[in-house]
């Protein structure tokens, strides 16, 4: 059988994730976190951190928005920018 696909260590076919919670620079992020999204025009947010994980709050609309749906494909960072405080 041919082998298209090159398995990695654990056995099987899936590579495993490595998301890491920092912002397209690398700097890295945590709750309290004021950043600026690149996405679904949210503009400032404050990172909070929740049961189901982080998320991110608008400050000026209130709309939230999870973690998971502002990583980056490309690099796997969060599209968010760090603002200093």
């Amino acid at each position: 059988m041919l082998k298209w696909f090159k398995r990695n260590s654990n056995g099987n076919g899936t590579a495993k994730s490595s998301v890491q919670f920092a912002d397209l620079d690398g700097i890295p992020l945590a709750a309290g976190d004021t950043v600026e999204c690149l996405r679904y025009d949210l503009g400032i947010c404050k990172i909070h951190q929740t049961e189901n994980g982080y998320e991110y709050e608008s400050v000026s609309s209130g709309d939230r928005v999870s973690y998971l749906r502002m990583i980056d494909a490309a690099t796997s960072f969060q599209k968010v920018r760090k603002l200093d405080a």
